[in-house]
This record gives C-alpha cells, structure tokens and sequence, in this order.
C-alpha cells in the first residue's frame, strides 16, 4: 500500500501536468496553478477514512484550510460583508476539520466507499459547487483538477496492490478495493450513491448550468427549472415571500445567466437560440479559449 508522502507526490506531479495543461488550452496562469494545487491536495482525500490518524487529519486540515478560500465568490454572490465572511470561513474550518472528522472516523472504514469512483465524483461536484466564479470552465476546470487527484489515489493505491518481486505477479488482497463502483456493505453503497444522487441535483440546479443546458437542451433547461422552482416553493412558506419566489425566480435565473453567457434570444420552432457576447466580452475572429461561446463546441482555436 502505498504511503501518505507516496500518494501526495503522485498527485502533486498529476497536477504539475494538469495545470501545465490548462494553460496551453488558454486557461489563465493563475487558475491553472489553483488547479494544479488542488489536484494536488486532493491525492489525500480517499484517506480520510484512513485508521491511523494523521492521513484524515493531514487531508480534512487542507480541506478546511482550501474550503473558505475557494467560496469567496460563493459569499459575494450572498452578498456578505466582510466579518461575516470571517465568521462563516471560521465556522466551515472547524465544521469540517473537527465535527467532520469525528463522523467520518466513527462512521467508516478504511477502503471504504471513500476509496470509489463515486467518492471521486462526489470529491469533484463538491468543488465544482464550492467554486462561484462566473465562469463556468474554470468551475469545471478546479471539479476536474480534484477528480483527477482522488482518482490518483485511488490508481497508484491499486498498483501498489500487485506483488511485482517474483517471476510473475501477484495480486494482494486488498486489489480492487479501491478502484470500485461498489463495496461489500449495503448500507454504505446506498449511503454513497445518496450523497452522488445529492451533488449532482444541486449541480444541475445551478444558474449557470441551467445557462449551458438552455444553449444544448432548451427543453431539458426548461424541465430543470420546473423542478428547480418546484423545490423553491416547497421550501418556501405558504402566502407571498412564497409567491416572490416562484414568480421572481425567471427574472433573476435569467440575468445571472445573461451576466455569465451573454444574452440568448427567445428560440423558435424555427430557429436556434442566438448567442449575443455581453457588452465588453471579447468576440473571437477565430481562435482561442472562448468557452462563454455559445455556438461552438467550448474550446474554438484562438489568434490575436
């Protein structure tokens, strides 16, 4: 089994690479490096469910530490002031670098369901969730820089599984524990799969997803929102804060998703939606990183 320096090392050299990558596709250096950083880090998350302690403690400090930073946005858009952003950065550190950490340790096991591929997905909808830049490819960019370090562990975990030091290899018996869609317990199958089935409703739920759906699937976008507004009303109380929200969710979905996108004009029967760049945004001639379009592809070569 492959070690705690082992498995962070692996990561961070995945990440040297993904962020090297990013950049030559047109993300900014800065973004890129943050994703690099993160797929680093997130080489621990699988042994947070780890017996000894300093795994879990090593990998929920980092989180802890990463979470608050990575929702600045997040509580700009709450519009927040700044001492109240202190006090729920404060909050989210000791919620998940004390309360978290006691439920994991009593609640699992090590090479769990934390050690699966849908432990990986949840790793990367929880980042994709935390991250509130208006761009939605940075947001998928930092998702996939976390998946690609939980997936490093879980890899370099499986390879440390087979016994290479006589003629022919052997596997161990814990190959195959950690690169799994399921485990042995129930319980912790369903548990797993309830968490997944959680961070991907509030991942479809999001404006800005909702904006790219509207582009590809109008009528998937529509039905998304129905739900959506329908989950709006049913936690809303009854009388008019419930009818505000409802009637006046339209408006506001549709001038976040304008602010991110761009305006897209009303679709027909007989025409497509019509992308219009917002006011200051850049339109490319042919070329480059221009992930907003809405009538490519997402990633369209670029040239000054």
């Amino acid at each position: 089994m492959a070690d705690f320096k082992t498995h962070v090392t692996f990561s961070s050299v995945c990440g040297c690479g993904f962020a090297a990558a990013g950049t030559a596709v047109g993300f900014d250096l800065t973004t890129s490096l943050v994703a690099g950083g993160l797929c680093g880090v997130s080489g621990m998350l699988p042994d947070v469910d780890s017996d000894s302690g300093v795994p879990r403690r090593e990998a929920l400090g980092f989180a802890a530490a990463i979470v608050p930073m990575l929702m600045i946005d997040r509580f700009k858009q709450f519009d927040l002031g700044h001492d109240q952003m202190i006090l729920v950065g404060a909050a989210l550190y000791f919620g998940i670098r004390f309360l978290a950490a006691d439920l994991i340790g009593r609640w699992s096991v090590h090479r769990g369901m934390w050690h699966s591929i849908p432990a990986v997905l949840i790793f990367a909808g929880l980042a994709f969730l935390i991250s509130g830049s208006n761009d939605i490819f940075v947001r998928y960019y930092k998702a996939a820089a976390v998946g690609l370090g939980s997936l490093s562990h879980l890899v370099l975990d499986e390879v440390y599984s087979v016994d290479t030091r006589g003629v022919l290899p052997k596997f161990k018996k814990s190959f195959g524990t950690a690169v799994k869609f399921w485990g042995k317990k129930p319980w912790a199958n369903f548990s797993c799969y309830a968490k997944l089935a959680v961070v991907t409703a509030a991942i479809l739920m999001e404006p800005a997803v909702i904006g790219r759906l509207e582009l590809r699937n109008p009528e998937l976008a529509g039905k998304v929102r129905e739900v959506k507004d329908r989950v709006a009303q049913l936690g809303d109380s009854a009388g008019p804060v419930g009818d505000r929200v409802v009637a006046g969710d339209a408006p506001a979905y549709k001038a976040s998703r304008d602010s991110a996108f761009g305006a897209v004009a009303p679709a027909t029967t007989n025409a497509p939606p019509v992308y219009t760049a917002p006011a200051g945004y850049p339109v490319s001639t042919g070329g480059g990183f221009a992930p907003n379009r809405g009538d490519s592809g997402g990633f369209v070569p670029y040239h000054q």
